[in-house]
């Protein structure tokens, strides 16, 4: 078969978070080899038109989406989606409304709450009117930026009024790239991630994962921008994960589970996705986010999880691509 791998161009000295993607684009790319297919590279822009273009002189049975950004803003991560859709491409991964929905935190929220999903209480601090119904401990999270980009330990704050959030407002009007930034309620609890992989017999939750915070100290708890990507720091060493889990937490893993196939059916995901959780001193699971195309470099978090599955990654690879071909046969 012969796939095209796109992702998104990197400007040189461009950080950790965003160099990651030329590593899944070369890794993947050696995969698709490995299961003798013909592959190529192409890396998008804003000049949409010329990539299209370069993208159909390929002749590609599909498309190896790993886009994340344009421009720098992962608020454009649903673009060539949309237009591989246009023009009948099959891609991997999920569609361009899912995209849309997901990478956009306050949508998904409130498309959460609509559907009787929990996540965490919030409030868009980009909307001047917004006041504070429920005090506490918050974390201040960009609203569309992925990968923990700007989010640190001094991002847990005290919220206890409207003043609170407007001080919050202004302290951090330049820390996101976006510009557009929330508070949620911060679950002082245990961290899991939730990987889903598309199968014939439909979505499959792979081996749970729970983020272990060792000698944090004082430090709140959070897989923040250092715990992601700066490897020398003390909150990347001591951020582990973990699949090992005893009888008393069989229920909280159904539960966890449960939830997870609910955001991939409420927002129509495919192929492949994660989603990440809080749990409560009540044993609670809150989402957190929904990461359709989630990383997919051998070290992250969704190929530990399907290893620990018993997936190699070209089984996770071969399933993929096969979601894909499968969507375009339906809907051909």
């Amino acid at each position: 078969m012969n796939v095209c791998v796109l992702h998104n161009n990197v400007a040189p000295g461009a950080g950790p978070d965003e160099q990651d993607v030329l590593v899944q684009a070369a890794e993947i790319s050696e995969t698709l080899k490995r299961l003798g297919h013909a592959v190529c590279r192409v890396a998008a822009d804003l000049d949409c038109a010329q990539v299209l273009s370069t993208i159909r002189r390929t002749q590609p049975a599909v498309v190896f989406n790993l886009v994340e950004s344009l421009a720098g803003s992962d608020a454009l991560i649903h673009v060539y989606p949309a237009l591989l859709e246009a023009v009948g491409i099959p891609f991997t991964g999920s569609s361009a409304a899912a995209l849309f929905l997901t990478s956009d935190k306050l949508i998904a929220k409130r498309l959460m709450a609509c559907a009787v999903i929990p996540t965490p209480a919030h409030i868009d601090l980009n909307d001047p009117l917004a006041c504070v119904s429920a005090p506490g401990t918050c974390i201040i999270k960009s609203a569309t930026e992925h990968a923990s980009a700007g989010l640190e330990a001094d991002c847990v704050v005290e919220i206890g009024s409207t003043a609170d959030a407007a001080a919050a407002r202004r302290k951090f009007a330049q820390r996101f790239r976006s510009g557009r930034f929330f508070v949620e309620a911060f679950i002082a609890g245990r961290e899991f991630n939730l990987s889903i992989l598309d199968g014939p017999g439909g979505p499959e939750v792979l081996a749970p994962a729970e983020i272990m915070f060792t000698n944090f100290g004082d430090r709140p708890a959070i897989v923040g921008y250092s715990a992601k990507w700066s490897e020398s720091s003390p909150e990347y060493i001591n951020t582990q994960r973990s699949f090992a889990f005893g009888d008393t937490d069989l229920t909280l893993l159904e539960s966890l589970k449960a939830a997870a196939l609910a955001c991939w059916r409420e927002f129509s995901l495919r192929g492949y996705a994660r989603v990440d959780f809080r749990v409560d001193a009540h044993n609670r699971p809150w989402v957190l986010e929904i990461n359709a195309n989630p990383c997919l470099s051998i070290d992250a978090g969704f190929m530990a999880a399907a290893g620990q599955s018993g997936y190699a990654p070209e089984a996770v690879i071969e399933r993929i691509l096969h979601a894909a071909v499968l969507k375009q046969e339906a809907v051909s």
